[in-house]
């Protein structure tokens, strides 16, 4: 939950205080773009907080596939779950080469996709791509992760938030309100999150 609340934030910050070129990078630390939700924290949460917590998931999911500038994911090493449902909710991804998976591993460790983020991945994914990739729970190399089309380009280590911000600034300059209008009407049957 105080993941969520501080995307979320951030998400306001950045519409709040941009009015020029814009666009956001999100990354990770370490070797850990995200590995998804802590179901050992959620699981100590009171059953109407959990169902809370999953459909404030389900809401930012859909926010920031909508955000009003480009979003690039760099993902600087494993992206599991949730944190691959956070990946694939930006406009583009960019992907460490050397090191990491990208994974929607839901189905092995047993909690399904709310409708809405299940239409986020759908909506970014050929059918094909989603199905195996929801139903198996593969991880995705870099180089296989290129081939399926979940990322967009591959990095070493060391330029892969490079590569994000140069593909984010290339994108900035967008006329922001035109992008905006692009991006509600693409991603308009996702649902309300």
């Amino acid at each position: 939950p105080a993941f969520l609340a501080r995307l979320d934030a951030l998400l306001d910050a950045v519409e709040a205080e941009s009015t020029g070129p814009c666009a956001l990078v999100l990354t990770g630390e370490g070797k850990f773009f995200n590995n998804g939700i802590g179901l050992a924290a959620v699981g100590q949460l009171e059953e109407k907080d959990v169902l809370a917590f999953g459909a404030e998931f389900q809401r930012l999911g859909v926010r920031l596939a909508r955000f009003p500038v480009p979003t690039v994911a760099a993902i600087n090493g494993h992206a599991f779950a949730g944190g691959a449902v956070i990946a694939m909710a930006c406009d583009f991804r960019v992907m460490r080469k050397d090191r990491g998976w990208i994974c929607f591993s839901e189905v092995d460790v047993g909690v399904p996709l709310p409708p809405a983020l299940m239409n986020v991945v759908r909506s970014k994914l050929t059918p094909n791509v989603a199905r195996d990739a929801l139903l198996t729970g593969h991880r995705y190399t870099a180089d296989e992760a290129i081939e399926a089309g979940l990322v967009d380009r591959r990095a070493s280590e060391k330029k892969v938030l490079k590569k994000a911000l140069e593909r984010a600034a290339a994108l900035a300059t967008k006329e922001r309100e035109v992008f905006r209008k692009i991006k509600q009407e693409l991603w308009s049957g996702l649902g309300d999150g």
